[in-house]
C-alpha cells in the first residue's frame, strides 16, 4: 500500500487507451469530485498496447462523453508500463483480456493483486458474472453509449468501495487516507 498521506492512485486500462479507459477515467474523476474525494484519489488511464500513444480519444468516445457532460479533450493515449505498478494502488482493467495482459506484465504477486475488473464494482454485472466492458472500437455511436452507461454503473460501486479506503478525520472534518 502506498504512503497514507499521498492520494490513492488508480489507473484504468483497456487495449489502446482511446475508447473505454478514457471514458472510465473521466467518469471516475467526476464521480470522485461529486463525492468530495477528488483530492484523495487520482485517476488516469492507459492501454496495454502502445499503437495509439499520443493520440486523443476516439471521436466517438469524446462525443459520448460530451453528450453526458464530460470533457475528455485533454486525454492523450499512453501505454501502461511494468514500472507503473510501483506507482499505483489499483489498476482497473476493462475486460478479462486486459487482466491477463496486465497480470503477465506484473513483476510479482503484489502487483498482480492490484489488477481488478472495473465492472467488479457493478453489483448487477457481478451477479450476472458478466464483468467485461466490450470494446466499442468496431461499433457505432450506440456502442460507445452502452459502454458509457456500463462504466457509470460501475463508477457508483467504485466510489462506495473507495470510501472504505478513506477514513474521515472527524475532528478536522477532512477525509484522509488510512
Amino acid at each position: 500500500m502506498s504512503d497514507p498521506t499521498s492520494p490513492y492512485r488508480v489507473c484504468v486500462v483497456c487495449a489502446g487507451n482511446i475508447c473505454r479507459s478514457p471514458i472510465a477515467e473521466f467518469v471516475l474523476r467526476r464521480r470522485l469530485e461529486e463525492a468530495g474525494l477528488a483530492d484523495l484519489v487520482t485517476v488516469d488511464s492507459a492501454g496495454t498496447g502502445g499503437w495509439h500513444a499520443g493520440q486523443q480519444a476516439d471521436p466517438r468516445a469524446l462525443a459520448a462523453l460530451l453528450g453526458h457532460g464530460y470533457d475528455g479533450d485533454s486525454h492523450r493515449a499512453r501505454q501502461f508500463r511494468r514500472e507503473w505498478f510501483d506507482d499505483v494502488d489499483l489498476v482497473l482493467a476493462l475486460d478479462r483480456e486486459n487482466v491477463a495482459d496486465l497480470s503477465a506484465l506484473a513483476p510479482d504477486d503484489d502487483a498482480r493483486a492490484k489488477v481488478q475488473l472495473l465492472r467488479g464494482y457493478d453489483a448487477d454485472a457481478v451477479a450476472g458474472d458478466d464483468t467485461d466492458v466490450p470494446d466499442p472500437y468496431y461499433g457505432d455511436a450506440a456502442s460507445f453509449e452502452q459502454v458509457l452507461a456500463m462504466i457509470e454503473r460501475a463508477a457508483d460501486g467504485f466510489v462506495a468501495a473507495v470510501r472504505h479506503e478513506i477514513e474521515l478525520d472527524v475532528p478536522g472534518g477532512e477525509p484522509s487516507r488510512h
